[in-house]
């Protein structure tokens, strides 16, 4: 894209950007808006997101720019890819590195036959109960809200499904993965459910989403990069 217009924006875009590390998807969305609203001395305009990224992820996010909001619903069902890490021997309340490590496992008994055996169960339609430590709401409140105050809370089972899960590099207590899936699954939860069936922990460490549909991280802006094409 050479050069973006106050007419293509209010018409509709949809914008890719790569997440950065530590920022939430509304920080994303936030910040996008302010740069549109400052270049082209706008009172307001529409900016939404078509699906949140945790703030310990990296990765694509789909913002939508005026008209093309309307598109956000379908976007946000689409299949997405993940590559990242999990960190085995351990689990954390959130599931990932938000919380501190709160119990730990042996691990000596995993090997690669072991984890190829384990990843079958993880292929295709699975049910997977979402964190606690996560933005569902259940009675008006978020979970993580319960979860922050100590609170037990029953968090329904729900069904998602799981398209591929490769582990693509093996290097105890870390192991690398890539994942395609639907909307609505929570690798967190995957990494700690692959953990338990391993007759172990784990928690995840790392994660980046590469792709939504056809879209690809490949070919997303930088906060810095969509700021400059802005200002050229």
């Amino acid at each position: 894209m050479d050069k973006l217009t106050l007419e293509q924006i209010k018409e509709g875009q949809v914008l890719l950007f790569d997440k950065p590390l530590n920022w939430t998807s509304f920080q994303v969305v936030n910040k996008v808006r302010w740069l549109i609203k400052q270049k082209f001395k706008l009172k307001k305009i529409k900016v939404g997101h078509a699906g949140t990224l945790d703030p310990l992820a990296t990765g694509l996010v789909i913002l939508c720019t005026g008209k093309a909001t309307k598109t956000i619903e379908s976007l946000m069902g689409q299949t997405k890819v993940y590559t990242g890490e999990f960190t085995l021997g351990a689990t954390t309340p959130s599931y990932d590195m938000e919380t501190e490590i709160d119990e730990r496992f042996e691990i000596d008994h995993i090997d690669h036959d072991l984890i190829e055996e384990t990843i079958k169960q993880f292929q295709g339609e699975i049910m997977q109960q979402p964190p606690v430590f996560s933005a569902l709401k259940k009675e008006g409140k978020r979970l993580y809200e319960y979860a922050r105050k100590g609170e037990k809370v029953d968090i329904p089972m729900r069904k998602v499904k799981i398209d591929h899960f490769m582990i693509t590099r093996f290097n105890l207590p870390q192991l690398e993965f890539k994942v395609k899936c639907s909307k609505g699954t929570y690798i967190r939860s995957l990494a700690h459910d692959f953990g338990k069936s391993l007759s172990s922990g784990a928690y995840l460490s790392g994660l980046r989403r590469t792709q939504i549909g056809d879209y690809n991280v490949d070919d997303a802006f930088s906060i810095e990069d969509f700021e400059k094409l802005l200002n050229d």
